[in-house]
């Protein structure tokens, strides 16, 4: 399955968000590509928000993992593995209890640990269109 969300500007990210978490379905991890600056993290912040967080929603580019709670008190992990250098270090804080959880998970630059993410991962791209709006494509 692939579908893509056009988000034409920053003040239509909520409506985007909406059409995502109504096609999550069952699945519970995502891998998020794209440009440093492409608007991943407020993405994922708007998607969180739309699924109850409220919690302060924030990348974890120097923790790597944020854990927040949805409106029915389930975790919710995010992941940003900007700052990996080598796939092993993910071995160090236990990635696997993570991905394989049964809880959401939304991994930002899963390109450094390609090797361990879930076969069953949904893809999400966001790629820039102009200064303020992105095309968000999903597939899995």
């Amino acid at each position: 399955m692939e579908y893509k969300i056009d988000i034409s500007s920053l003040d239509k990210i909520d409506e985007a968000a909406a059409q995502f978490v109504g096609k999550m379905g069952d699945k519970k991890v995502f891998v998020f590509y794209g440009k440093m600056g492409a608007g991943k993290t407020t993405f994922i912040k708007a998607i969180c928000e739309k699924l109850g967080v409220k919690d302060v929603i924030n990348s974890p580019t120097f923790a790597i993992i944020n854990e927040y709670q949805d409106g029915k008190g389930a975790p919710i992990y995010h992941f940003a593995f900007y700052r990996i250098n080598k796939e092993e270090e993910a071995y160090d804080f236990g990635y696997e209890d993570y991905f394989y959880s049964g809880n959401v998970c939304f991994i930002e630059w899963p390109e450094m640990i390609s090797d361990l993410i879930p076969e069953d991962a949904v893809e999400v791209h966001i790629d820039e269109v102009d200064n303020s709006a992105r095309q968000v494509t999903i597939k899995g």
